[in-house]
């Protein structure tokens, strides 16, 4: 193939890691320049917009490119417009030196615009758990409203509608996750500020976590102030244990003293295979024991010979 037939790829833009417009645009819709100034955030905007080294590639690609998705934006009531679904790109514009963003402006019911910024953002990989915790809260609170609103005709037409209908199952399926995976994560907006930066911070797990949620806000100070003196965070069983007392209403200082100073058991790595899984492998004549050396001489065989493969 000549020079002339070869594609360039020189000059092409980087792939920007920004988030996907979640739908097309409309017919007849137009993609139009917004002055930075006349953009505000969506109201409790859960997303925090931060500055690290996304942001920064994001600004670049803005200088060199401009803005390669259109943000999606609403009418706002006190003039201006409503950033739906654009606000790193908008910030990117600010750092860049750009004053405008090009948008796509739509007329959204506060529901419909509360979910549509929910989609467009919570496929991103960097989400914290607090901002997934209360984007699920947003969009289930949404999903019920709009539930909420169906005609009576509709429920009579359909009398379990209302005991069949479960916005966060909707939700979790939408997402690739069970309905219990989003109450979960729903939880966590029940965390005390100083709970909630922990586990953000990943020094408190995401399960431990959904149990002290369940604790009462007193209780959850309380527990602030233990894991600061004991230098330790709790454990799945030590939360579990919490929680339990919790409900019993023996929970205190002495009693959450003894859980937090209590020696945690080291997690062993366990790998169980049942007797249905290995059956399909091997002869019926073969008992248990059996088995397990015949599986114990395959793994040195193969382990002698990825050694040979190394000496190589």
């Amino acid at each position: 193939m000549s020079t002339a037939e070869t594609p360039k790829r020189r000059g092409r833009p980087p792939k920007v890691k920004e988030a996907p417009v979640p739908t097309p645009p409309l017919q007849g819709e137009m993609v139009v320049p917004i002055p930075l100034t006349e953009l505000h955030p969506f109201p409790n905007h859960p997303f925090k917009v931060r500055d690290d080294e996304a942001m920064k590639e994001t600004t670049e690609s803005v200088k060199e490119y401009g803005v390669l998705t259109p943000a999606i934006v609403r009418p706002r009531e006190k003039g201006g417009y409503e950033i739906v679904a654009g606000h790193r790109r908008k910030h990117a514009c600010e750092l860049a030196g750009l004053t405008a963003l090009p948008a796509l402006v739509r007329n959204l019911d506060d529901d419909t615009a509360t979910i549509l910024m929910v989609d467009s953002n919570i496929q991103r990989e960097d989400i914290l758990p607090s901002e997934r915790a209360q984007a699920y809260k947003m969009k289930l609170e949404a999903i019920k409203r709009r539930a909420g609103r169906r005609t009576k005709e509709a429920e009579n037409n359909s009398p379990n509608y209302s005991a069949n209908f479960r916005s966060d199952d909707e939700i979790g399926a939408a997402m690739g996750m069970s309905g219990d995976t989003v109450r979960n994560y729903i939880s966590l907006t029940q965390l005390v500020p100083e709970l909630q930066q922990m586990v953000d911070d990943k020094k408190i797990a995401v399960t431990p976590a959904y149990q002290i949620a369940a604790l009462k806000p007193e209780e959850q100070a309380l527990l602030v102030e233990t894991i600061e003196s004991e230098q330790a965070t709790p454990s799945v069983s030590q939360a579990q244990r919490m929680k339990k007392l919790s409900q019993s209403g023996e929970l205190n200082e002495d009693t959450m003293l003894s859980i937090m100073s209590a020696e945690k058991k080291p997690e062993v790595d366990k790998i169980v295979l049942t007797g249905d899984t290995l059956r399909k492998y091997f002869p019926r004549s073969y008992t248990p024991r059996k088995m397990e050396e015949t599986i114990i001489k395959l793994l040195e065989a193969w382990q002698k010979k990825r050694q040979r493969s190394q000496e190589r």
